[in-house]
């Protein structure tokens, strides 16, 4: 069963714009007390951009659809104890009766549950750099595929490989529109290299593509890779060093898994002295002020075709 919190009931049941928040960024994402620190603010972004805030998590087997500060504080101090859910965990989890914090996949599938059209996160999982070997391949990609709303990113992340990733969402029929830009963004960077297949201008542009692919029916997610801003932005080049480092020493240790993306982040987090944390915190903000400006467009849209 799955409890959604009171104001966030009653948003969804009048039409107004609600925003799903992950809930892995709190407990694998950063470290506390920058992890609840930074769900607070994200939250508040949302709120002050016309949205209700909705950050989606699992306490004790329940899963819970608008956590609450206690919650989120909850879940903070956990951290890396919390189980990482996706698609495959969540029947285990909440049945076993355990604390889980969702992904970009299991949060999807929990929002669309909701009746949830928009998603923001930091950046979505992909294919591994190592993937020809390890078959690793991220389970938001193919959630992508198969649960339609519209996902605010910073793009891939850049520990990832994105040319891959792209390839993969292609032949899944995933549409990647690249915000106020042509080149897809990396996460820490502007750009990674690769073009966006499409590009789009504004909240209201997103909506009606969003609008069309309900009408003909396609499962597909809209994914919006929106760069981080230009101030918070760290150059693609200095970045690979960095990647390079970090997967050298992952590999040496033999760290696999649900460990790789929390320990690259640590690690790269140290090589840049703590600057890699501060653009992933600008550019979660960042996607949460426009997943809540394109909320806001989706209601307004569906208000307009409802009179």
């Amino acid at each position: 069963m799955i409890k959604i919190r009171e104001d966030i009931r009653q948003a969804l049941e009048a039409g107004q714009p609600v925003v799903a928040l992950e809930s892995t960024i709190i407990s694998h994402g950063m470290p506390y007390p920058e992890n609840v620190e930074t769900a607070l603010k994200v939250e508040k972004t949302v709120r002050e951009n016309g949205a209700l805030p909705a950050t989606i998590g699992i306490i004790k087997g329940q899963i819970k659809v608008g956590l609450n500060q206690n919650e989120i504080e909850f879940l903070g101090k956990t951290g890396l104890k919390a189980h990482k859910v996706s698609r495959r965990d969540l029947a285990y989890v909440t049945a076993k009766k355990l604390t889980g914090a969702t992904t970009v996949a299991g949060t999807m599938i929990i929002a669309r549950k909701a009746g949830i059209d928009v998603f923001a996160t930091g950046g979505i999982g992909g294919v591994h750099r190592d993937a020809s070997e390890s078959f690793d391949i991220s389970a938001d990609l193919m959630e992508l595929a198969h649960t339609r709303m519209i996902v605010v990113s910073a793009g891939v992340k850049s520990v990832l490989d994105i040319g891959a990733t792209l390839e993969y969402l292609e032949t899944m029929g995933v549409p990647v529109l690249g915000y106020q830009t042509e080149d897809f963004p990396a996460f820490y960077s502007r750009t990674s290299g690769f073009k966006a297949p499409f590009r789009v201008e504004n909240a209201k542009e997103i909506a009606r593509l969003y609008e069309q692919q309900v009408f003909l029916d396609l499962p597909q997610a809209l994914l919006v890779a929106c760069p981080v801003p230009e101030v918070f932005s760290i150059p693609k080049e200095e970045m690979e060093t960095y990647i390079n480092q970090a997967l050298d020493k992952m590999k040496r240790l033999g760290i696999s898994g649900k460990e790789v993306t929390p320990f690259l982040l640590n690690e790269i987090k140290k090589q840049t002295g703590g600057r890699s944390l501060t653009t992933n915190i600008a550019l979660i903000q960042n996607n949460a002020r426009m997943a809540a400006e394109i909320a806001r467009s989706v209601h307004s849209l569906k208000r307009k075709v409802k009179n």
